[in-house]
């Protein structure tokens, strides 16, 4: 027991000098701030002095000459004026997540001229970030996202203070990070960081902005506004009130796996961006909010927005109502566990070590490029959906998309001894060699990343095509990104 105290006391320190060191930071960059201002203001004194001594009446304004030249076109907007232009100057927001949604977000929040952003993100800049990324370069590669995206936006505007959080959002620390700010982005990829994210700000008070997007759609809706204490009904819907329960993990597709237009997430921060500065310069206490909605966009439908009206608060939410079983304590200590809430665990491993073999290995048991047509000696099923197959694939193998292969329902004809028509029991997108009883040939199966192989192996020996054991069906392990590592570096990654 002792031993327990002394370790909570060791991560309690520990958070307290992370935050420290956080505030210092920003402290610094509101020092540098304000000596820059003083170094104008003094230049404007001795300008003004000059006038003083010639009759002329000194004049003192709000904001530095940068700042009118600089944010004038959006001052004389009549939802935002002088007033909300000083409101956005005293904000401290933070954006959780540096890629496709807080990139945007973060660019047009500090070229309006927030005072403050934090970005929380434990994630490098990838190549394959920056087609939709916007505020990183191909020369940051590797470095911390947040670090390459402050070297973007103090370039854009130097008057903003910014605050890099280098790690992933935990339970731990998401209250320490999230008590220096007034408004809470996010901009992350996956339920349980949006669960963490909205618990932590409803138990804190903070409004929060909320999207997602994936290949051609996105979604935006403002969470806990206006901010209310739990059991108050008047107080905005948080994320588990819209979303009570977590979709399935195995329904979850991420960014990499399904894909995602650049333009589309970027709409979608934009947006976010957008619903900032209204929550802003209208007063983050939420008086003049309007009922609860959730924004949906979709690039290649007409019209591209539909709007969905959101209940309130439901009554008995785990947050935000009088039944709250989710407190602050409940996070710092863990018991809050939101990966086993989502039911995200490890990739599950479905087949035996039998039925599985590496790309290697593979390539050891049949060292010609490609099962031919003439020779066959065995079959590679390639079950990408067809948009990824025609980027890359190994020479004659059959392309099946796993969609196609979970929505049968059919199996392979039984020996009964009866005649019957085989064809009409043969799903359409199995070829007929395949399931000729004569075809003994071994068959490969393989995907991008070895998951979606291990599935469809599965669906086939339940058709019936491993001839009750007697035919060798199995995947490739690691898929296609093991095969660049283990046979063709040159094997294209994306």
């Amino acid at each position: 027991m002792a031993m327990d105290n002394l370790e909570d006391t060791c991560a309690s320190l520990r958070a307290q000098i992370a935050a420290t060191e956080t505030q210092l930071a920003g402290l610094k960059r509101e020092l540098e701030t304000a000596e820059k201002a003083a170094a104008e203001t003094k230049g404007q004194h001795s300008t003004n002095s000059a006038s003083s001594e010639n009759g002329t009446k000194k004049r003192d304004w709000p904001l530095l000459d940068d700042e009118y030249r600089r944010y004038g076109r959006q001052m004389i907007v009549p939802q935002l004026g002088l007033q909300g232009q000083l409101r956005l100057r005293s904000a401290k927001v933070l954006i959780v997540g540096a890629g496709g949604l807080g990139c945007p977000a973060a660019q047009y929040l500090a070229g309006a001229g927030v005072g403050t952003l934090g970005l929380v993100d434990g994630d490098t800049v990838e190549f394959s970030n920056l087609h939709r990324q916007v505020l990183h370069r191909s020369k940051n590669v590797g470095k911390f996202k947040v670090d390459s995206a402050i070297e973007y936006l103090q370039e854009l505007n130097p008057h903003p203070t910014y605050i890099p959080h280098r790690a992933h959002l935990n339970p731990q620390e998401a209250a320490d990070i999230f008590r220096n700010y007034d408004l809470i982005l996010d901009c992350t990829d996956n339920p349980a960081t949006r669960y963490l994210i909205s618990d932590t700000a409803v138990l804190l008070g903070k409004p929060l902005i909320s999207a997602s997007a994936l290949r051609t759609e996105g979604q935006l809706v403002v969470l806990n506004y206006p901010p209310r204490p739990a059991g108050d009904k008047s107080g905005g819907p948080c994320y588990r009130c819209v979303f009570p329960r977590p979709p399935p993990a195995n329904s979850v597709v991420s960014c990499a796996d399904g894909g995602i237009i650049g333009p589309v997430v970027g709409t979608m921060g934009v947006l976010q961006a957008s619903e900032a500065v209204k929550v802003i310069s209208s007063g983050l206490d939420g008086i003049s909010a309007g009922p609860p909605s959730m924004h949906i966009f979709s690039a290649y439908s007409s019209p591209l927005f539909r709007t969905i009206k959101l209940r309130s608060r439901r009554p008995n939410c785990t947050v935000c109502s009088a039944e709250a079983s989710v407190t602050l304590d409940t996070l710092a200590s863990g018991s809050t566990d939101y990966f086993f809430f989502c039911g995200i665990t490890d990739p599950e491993v479905l087949l035996s070590p039998e039925e599985r073999i590496s790309p290697l290995e593979y390539r050891k048991m049949y060292p010609e490029a490609a099962p031919s047509t003439e020779n066959k000696q065995h079959t590679i099923i390639d079950v990408r959906e067809k948009v990824q197959f025609d980027i890359c694939n190994i020479d004659n193998s059959i392309n099946i998309p796993i969609s196609t292969i979970l929505s049968s329902a059919m199996s392979l004809p039984k020996n009964t001894g009866e005649p019957t028509d085989p064809s009409s029991q043969i799903p359409p997108w199995l070829p007929a060699d395949i399931v000729s009883p004569e075809s003994t040939d071994p068959v490969y199966v393989v995907c991008r990343l070895g998951n979606d192989s291990q599935v469809a192996v599965k669906k086939l020996k339940e058709l019936g095509l491993d001839r009750g054991g007697d035919r060798f069906v199995g995947d490739i392990q690691g898929g296609l990104h093991a095969w660049r590592k283990q046979v063709d570096p040159e094997w294209p990654e994306y």
